[in-house]
């Protein structure tokens, strides 16, 4: 494994975060409210108010700093200067999800992903608590964090997501080994340091990617992870090959692309494998069976991606009537992503429900929205129109020049329902120049993205 200085000071910052992690994973499990407190949708809190200058205004509590939340703080405070903005969130960091297949192939470095709290808090001018929030008394409107209580007149919860294993069928073991030995690296952080150390020390022989089913985090990155890593076997002449199982029936989106690039470039170091839904694991062995024929696929190394669901924050805080994506989910407006039946409680980013994709550029638009929904209820005014989140996904088929295809698109509803895409404009041409465009864009768009949310 090769580890820069950079790389492992900020290996030692996410192994803090990761401990918070872990500590709120145990409240989650272990914490029993009193009959009293489930009468007030209360949990177990430190009892003590946090270490907070008084409100100077209407006080809106975000957490969770990712694409969504981080939006969400910036926007809310931008068009509400006198509310005051707290940003609750664990990490000391930020790490960003998107991009970061590149950076298990070497294209691009942890400092690109790497951006800090405090700079996007200082030019926007809201608050930026470390902390961990593990628990909530709906009637009093206080969030309770690792680190005292908050009074919220707003709150927003953008918790992003956890994994879901339960469609394996595996037990409590064989689902640690899982998250710890082969993790799905699409939490980013130390999942991704792992993986990228997984294809460093790889010498050759099968490594196994899944596509889980439902609407999981970022439809294309699993697509674009097999190619990006095929792409490294060849050019690095290791004689591995990327097996790619699919639980869905074919590529979810941009399949033309895909398809063509697994056809054309990656022939001989990509077996993608559609209906392919994991039946078992014996990881002694090293061995998973797949598909509705059981076959075996034997392998050296591996990234494993199970369905998503929200954060648990969700259940804590008693917002989510089913937090697991791919069954009956019914509890958010659509429209203003409210919690139905909880006042002034938001659920945002890849945590809500509703069908949008769980990509970056769709967090980060649904956090524009929502930032200025909630500023006009702070300056005492109507609710803005709703406005569809907007989705900008580019996606590398190849590296070192990056070749890249792209979607953009909108979502319309019938009533309430969401009826799918609408304004798509797809480039799945990864060849010449339109590829090496889209490459050039990628890059660019991160950049962007990245000064939309940590610049004023």
């Amino acid at each position: 494994m090769n580890m820069n200085r950079r790389d492992a000071l900020r290996l030692g910052a996410i192994s803090v975060a990761a401990a918070a992690t872990t500590l709120t994973g145990c409240a989650y499990g272990e914490a029993k409210p009193s009959k009293k407190e489930n009468k007030t949708n209360s949990s177990v809190g430190m009892g003590t108010p946090a270490p907070l200058p008084p409100a100077t205004g209407k006080r809106v509590v975000v957490v969770g700093g990712g694409w969504s939340g981080l939006s969400v703080a910036k926007y809310t405070k931008k068009f509400a200067p006198n509310a005051d903005v707290v940003l609750v969130e664990q990490r000391t960091e930020f790490i960003s999800c998107p991009i970061s297949n590149l950076y298990l192939v070497g294209e691009v470095d942890l400092e690109f992903l790497t951006h800090d709290y405090l700079q996007a808090a200082r030019e926007n001018k809201y608050t930026y608590f470390n902390a961990t929030a593990i628990g909530i008394d709906k009637a009093n409107k206080i969030i309770k964090t690792s680190n005292g209580d908050i009074k919220y007149d707003y709150l927003v919860l953008a918790p992003g997501i956890d994994y879901d294993y339960s469609a394996w069928n595996v037990d409590t073991v064989t689902e640690q080994r899982l998250r710890s030995e082969y993790p799905a690296a699409f939490i980013p952080g130390s999942e991704h340091m792992t993986l990228k150390a997984k294809l460093e020390d790889f010498e050759g022989g099968n490594f196994i990617l899944t596509v889980p089913g439902g609407n999981y985090r970022c439809l294309p990155a699993p697509y674009e992870r097999a190619c990006l890593i095929a792409d490294y076997f060849k050019k690095n002449e290791i004689e591995g090959k990327v097996i790619l199982l699919d639980e869905n029936p074919d590529i979810t989106i941009k399949k033309e692309g895909f398809q063509s690039s697994f056809d054309e470039m990656y022939k001989d170091y990509i077996e993608y494998h559609p209906n392919s839904k994991i039946m078992s694991i014996d990881l002694d062995k090293k061995v998973v069976v797949a598909g509705e024929f059981d076959e075996e696929y034997s392998f050296e190394d591996a990234a494993f991606y199970p369905h998503v669901r929200g954060g648990k924050l969700l259940e804590v805080c008693g917002v989510a009537k089913d937090n697991v994506f791919n069954k009956k989910v019914g509890n958010i407006d659509p429209f203003t992503y409210e919690v139905i039946g909880e006042k002034d409680i938001f659920v945002s980013g890849d945590a809500r429900p509703m069908g949008y994709s769980k990509s970056g550029n769709t967090s980060n638009s649904e956090g524009h929205y929502i930032g200025k929904l909630i500023a006009q209820r702070v300056n005492g005014k109507k609710d803005i129109p709703w406005k569809s989140p907007l989705t900008v996904c580019y996606s590398a088929v190849s590296a070192r020049p990056i070749h890249a295809i792209s979607v953009r698109a909108e979502y319309e509803f019938e009533g309430k329902k969401l009826k799918g895409f609408t304004n798509v404009d797809l480039s799945q041409q990864w060849r010449g120049k339109t590829g090496l465009n889209n490459g050039k864009a990628l890059n660019e768009w991160a950049k962007g993205m990245f000064r939309d949310m940590f610049n004023a």
